[in-house]
């Protein structure tokens, strides 16, 4: 029997399991159609390390690729699908990845990148697969091969394996994080790790899918489906189509990060009170800091039934906050979870009593940590020292436990819940002939969290060049979401380079979050 078919009403087989804006599957189907994409995967070459990697945005078809990769014993990499193909192809390559699911909006970027892995020395071939999507001669038709594969139950008795997720570095470059164990509960088969997802999460009921699946939070839709929950896929995310689907689908949880908040609180409240809310149990949110007052105006509408959780992708949840608590301690991300304590140390490393800002790092009880593929000196920088692990903060517990984020000692910028590293721009800009050295550094952004900005001393102080010309120039060359949104000229001196070639980025900053 396959893993989905005990999730198949008796008395109502086509009950809603899976629905995106094309497409709508009761369980029955989607138990058929979850055989043949595994079967399709199975009889597939993924390479040694059994990996494909996923291109696409959001869809249906998106949701039963990852779910079918974790029963077929494959490794999936979920991709940020507003990457270059050039960005795109040093993943597929640093991921050892054989297969390529794209969508119809990835499909031309995911082809150049294959082609240009193959092309490389030693480069192997990838094959790339498209649901929806025209037709192409390096293509296959994702819905042709599914209509030819069986829907015989495929095997559930071999080893399941871990998904594989890239999160930039301050080198410019992606580093691939194997999932953790709070993201990834494994097993020694996949009928262990099918079983191990029917959480108290999956069994709330009916979610909504709204941030883009690449992301860990969202990707948890793979897990409450396999967990027997009904999974509505929202596209590029709309604050009235979500309210309409919570009314519509009677939806019970959803993962969402404070910009989705913002955005939904800037509806008129005519348009908040024309849509049911009441089905809703759990939205839970993560990814940036969430301001109080948008955090505050939430609970008031939605009710105590909002969660916050802070981590990363390397590590999961590290800190977990219910309403009630964040209430008492409005500002807070929460107490630290099992098997984390948190750590607040100065910068030589000692320890800090409760009260007193400094670094921010997780005591890991297991020993774990943090483990970056391929890049053991990122992985050696995580660490204060084995099983203890930093995310970049700096900050303080209270008396109680409570932990409170202040500010980034690491260069990343967190802008609507996208973890964006200013080297991967500076690289890129400081090849402008009109810029002679630049700084890119987080400033406020009400809706956003924080934006991008680029510091740029100009080659000619007295003719600089234009800043949409600045931004252009970046946009050409990686993906838009990494490039700064505005950009400021300043001297040199300003810019306060060290003999080293140090930049303190915390003083850049200060000016723009004063107050």
């Amino acid at each position: 029997m396959s893993l989905l078919a005990h999730h198949i009403p008796s008395d109502d087989p086509d009950r809603l399991a899976l629905t995106d804006q094309q497409i709508t599957m009761g369980w029955a189907e989607l138990d058929q159609v979850m055989n043949r994409g595994v079967n399709l995967l199975r009889s597939l070459d993924l390479g040694p390390e059994r990996r494909l990697a996923v291109f696409a945005e959001n869809s249906a078809e998106t949701v039963i690729a990852y779910v079918a990769a974790a029963l077929a014993g494959a490794s999936a990499v979920p991709v940020n699908f507003h990457l270059t193909p050039d960005e795109l192809a040093y993943i597929l390559e640093d991921s050892a990845t054989a297969l390529l699911l794209v969508g119809p909006e990835t499909a031309e970027r995911g082809l150049l990148a294959a082609q240009a892995v193959a092309s490389t020395s030693g480069g192997s071939p990838i094959t790339v697969i498209g649901w929806r999507c025209s037709d192409h001669p390096a293509m296959v038709s994702w819905e042709d091969r599914l209509a030819r594969t069986s829907t015989e139950p495929p095997p559930t008795d071999i080893p399941p394996l871990p998904h594989l997720f890239y999160t930039s570095g301050t080198t410019g470059r992606p580093k691939g994080v194997e999932a953790p164990p709070g993201l990834y509960k494994g097993g020694a088969t996949v009928a262990e790790y099918a079983a191990s997802c029917a959480t108290p999460n999956a069994a709330i009921g009916t979610h909504l899918v709204v941030g883009p699946m690449y992301h860990a939070g969202p990707f948890a839709a793979t897990r409450n489906l396999l967990g027997g929950a009904c999974v509505v896929v929202m596209g590029r995310f709309d604050a009235e189509a979500t309210l309409a689907a919570i009314d519509r689908y009677r939806v019970r949880g959803v993962f969402m990060v404070p910009t989705h908040f913002s955005r939904l609180l800037a509806l008129s409240a005519e348009v908040r009170k024309s849509y049911r809310t009441d089905s809703l149990v759990s939205v839970t949110h993560s990814g940036a800091p969430c301001p109080v007052s948008v955090k505050r105006a939430i609970i008031d509408w939605l009710g105590p039934i909002v969660y916050e959780g802070y981590g990363s992708t390397e590590v999961g949840g590290s800190c977990h906050i219910n309403s009630e608590d964040w209430l008492a301690h409005p500002g807070s991300v929460g107490r630290p979870v099992p098997p984390f304590e948190v750590l607040i140390a100065d910068e030589q490393g000692n320890e800090l009593p409760p009260g007193q800002e400094g670094r921010v790092y997780f005591v890991d009880g297991s020993g774990r940590g943090i483990r970056y593929r391929n890049a053991p000196d990122k992985t050696a920088a995580a660490h204060l020292r084995p099983g203890v692990f930093t995310l970049g903060e700096i900050g303080y517990v209270d008396d109680e436990g409570f932990l409170y984020l202040t500010d980034r000692f690491s260069d990343m910028v967190v802008s609507g819940g996208v973890n964006i590293y200013p080297a991967e721009a500076e690289q890129v800009l400081v090849e402008h002939p009109g810029v002679a050295d630049v700084a890119c550094i987080g400033v406020p952004d009400t809706e956003m969290g924080e934006q991008l900005m680029a510091l740029v001393v100009a080659t000619d102080p007295d003719q600089p060049p234009l800043e949409a010309e600045v931004i252009a120039f970046c946009r050409d060359r990686i993906a838009h979401y990494k490039c700064p949104r505005s950009v400021e000229f300043i001297s040199e001196e300003n810019l306060g380079r060290t003999a080293m070639g140090k930049i303190n980025k915390q003083a850049l900053r200060a000016p723009y979050w004063k107050g």
